[in-house]
């Protein structure tokens, strides 16, 4: 059969495999020309694609798989390479292509996890890959799963506390189950965030009575530990004309997660995370983005006031113990006015500035200058238009009553 120019480039447009919803280049070929084969053909192109997918799975002993699904799920269906080990480049590109991620936040993301976890130009979804080089930047780099408290954090819906099981990647068959059971009814599961947000809170009280060494730092806790639910429900959800936010029903979830079995008698297999079949993500035009992030963290913080909270255990459970924000911003910040304004944005961003140099002590100074450059330079982008209050103190002193505080962002 001959295929028009617009069937064509239509194909092109689909073939990332991950198609945004509606799918947009089979309604404008078939509006374009008329064309009452165009749809089905495009149709079909798209499932020869799907059907030619790499198949999901691993190799633990050369490929690399970690705590967070979305990342191994792109890497198992070759969108970031199938080791598990990419560029900053291929992670903007991959979180763009299969979920619909902001370049903004995509892009932060993608740089905070080559200099913090990585050689500053690669790093692992796992653990240290000896493809990453060392530059020197905090020993050998660690992956994610050596990240705790830099990009890892405690409370993780599905994964352990690294101080309470003494892994932060392998999938906690109980806390699953908590997670699935809060919708139980198949027909009309929906976990979104009014179902997420309070999980969240249970996850987080577990932490504070069974982890003595939990710790809510400033970026790990304020900012990226709200990221492990947001992230489910925003970018895991199927998305359609009806719900251009997405439904994450059962399966779409246990997909996700590499769950097999049913309620109850759960598996997790590791590496074996897969983008379900005919599953749309965000809609071209519809990416989240930073500001779209920081309003669902400040959503949750509005009813959960405890996750802004600076604080942790102190080396026995149910001994959480707070910061005194005052005292470790040099005055610039409170407690009692950081939902006012852009004051949380601008903490934690600027805090991951100051945070920087201690975090990157021990490089050589003009590769520590040219990683902190660069870390401005995103940050400054991120905060563009944004009034902010000038941190310039930082007093991370203020950590040293947390043993689990170790390597704080």
């Amino acid at each position: 059969m001959r295929y028009s120019t617009a069937v064509i480039g239509a194909v092109a447009l689909c073939a990332s495999e991950v198609i945004a919803f509606p799918a947009a280049a089979i309604e404008y070929a078939a509006k374009m020309e008329r064309d009452a084969h165009a749809a089905a053909d495009i149709e079909a192109a798209v499932a020869k694609f799907h059907a030619n997918r790499r198949a999901v799975g691993f190799d633990a002993s050369k490929q690399y798989r970690g705590p967070c699904p979305g990342l191994n799920a792109m890497a198992n269906h070759g969108y970031i390479p199938h080791n598990g080990v990419a560029t900053i480049q291929q992670f903007i590109d991959g979180t763009y292509d299969v979920f619909g991620m902001g370049n903004d936040l995509g892009g932060f993301l993608a740089l905070y996890g080559a200099i913090f976890d990585g050689d500053a130009t690669k790093w692992s979804i796992g653990g240290p890959a000896p493809s990453v080089g060392n530059p020197g930047i905090l020993g050998t780099p660690q992956g994610i799963s050596g990240s705790h408290n830099k990009y890892e954090s405690d409370v993780s819906p599905s994964r352990p506390d690294l101080y309470q099981y003494g892994n932060d990647y392998k999938v906690i068959i109980s806390q699953f189950q908590q997670m699935f059971d809060l919708q139980p009814d198949a027909a009309t599961a929906n976990y979104d965030l009014s179902v997420l947000t309070p999980f969240r809170a249970m996850r987080f009280q577990q932490s504070v009575e069974k982890n003595p060494y939990f710790f809510n730092g400033p970026f790990s806790g304020v900012l990226v530990q709200p990221a492990a639910y947001t992230f489910i429900y925003r970018f895991m959800g199927n998305k359609s004309a009806e719900h251009p936010e997405g439904v994450l029903n059962q399966e779409v979830l246990k997909s996700f997660f590499s769950i097999t079995g049913e309620s109850g008698n759960f598996v997790w297999t590791e590496g074996h995370e897969k983008i379900p079949d005919n599953w749309y993500k965000r809609a071209i035009g519809d990416e989240y983005t930073v500001p779209f992030f920081l309003v669902d963290v400040l959503a949750a913080a509005l009813e959960y006031p405890q996750f802004l909270d600076i604080e942790g255990n102190t080396g026995k459970v149910n001994t959480f113990t707070g910061v005194d924000i005052k005292n470790l911003t040099g005055g610039v910040f409170d407690g009692a006015t950081l939902l006012q304004g852009n004051n949380l944005e601008c903490f934690v961003f600027q805090a991951v500035l100051q945070a920087a140099p201690d975090l990157l002590e021990g490089l050589e100074l003009s590769l520590l200058n040219s990683l902190v450059g660069s870390l401005n330079k995103a940050v400054g982008g991120i905060l563009s238009g944004v009034t902010c209050p000038n941190l310039q103190t930082y007093d991370t002193a203020q950590f040293s009553q947390f043993p689990g505080a170790k390597g704080v962002a």
